[in-house]
């Protein structure tokens, strides 16, 4: 069911003076696992590994076996967080699944026929992401590593929306069920901005107009 195996251990020292501790130690992330019939359990993982593993797209959508002192728990990423500005992460949330039960995670949206979509290739339009990623809800067994979308045959002036996702079996789009003021649009193709003479003019006398320190 998991093609990601992490290592962790229980953490037992809490708190934030704890946690700067371990992540100083550069050897072990904190992290922390919930949900289920099990009380949240703080834990420490191996940081070789799971910062090899975070590369990977497909990690973020995929059923992690997390062994915790020698105890498989299967789990899917809820949240990382990072250092705000080195690459770090400062910890990590894990939800726990069983493979009888349906969960609500997000997969990313790929986008494919780009190359030879009419309204960009015929009809001088651009693609807009709207969505980079999907909220779905599934078995652990049917969790797709994402969701795939052909705008091959699209116009300048389509939309898609989540509604025209083809979805695999077993998946289900929870904010479809909400009605159709939820259908939120994923991407679409507008035409493409022209620049007009006037505006290359203004940009020109605003280049030539000043100097560097002019007030």
């Amino acid at each position: 069911m998991s093609d990601f195996t992490l290592n962790a251990s229980v953490r037992n020292d809490l708190g934030k003076g704890a946690s700067r501790r371990l992540r100083r130690a550069n050897e072990q992330v904190p992290a922390i696992i919930y949900g289920g019939e099990k009380e949240p359990q703080p834990i420490a993982i191996e940081k070789p590994a799971f910062y090899k593993a975070i590369e990977e797209e497909v990690f973020f959508s995929s059923v992690i076996n997390l062994v915790v002192d020698g105890k498989s728990e299967q789990v899917v990423v809820r949240d990382l967080q990072r250092h705000p500005y080195k690459q770090l992460v400062t910890h990590a949330d894990f939800l726990r699944v069983a493979a009888n039960q349906e969960f609500t995670t997000r997969v990313p949206l790929h986008i494919v026929g780009e190359e030879h979509c009419v309204g960009i290739k015929d009809q001088d339009g651009e693609l807009y992401h709207l969505a980079t990623d999907v909220e779905i809800s599934c078995l652990p067994k049917d969790l797709p590593d994402y969701l795939e979308i052909d705008i091959s045959d699209l116009e300048v002036g389509a939309i898609k929306h989540l509604s025209d996702l083809v979805l695999p079996a077993g998946v289900s789009i929870p904010a479809l069920a909400l009605g159709e003021d939820h259908d939120g649009p994923v991407l679409n193709i507008v035409k493409a901005k022209v620049r007009s003479a006037d505006d290359d003019a203004e940009d020109t006398e605003g280049e030539e107009g000043s100097e560097p320190g002019e007030e």
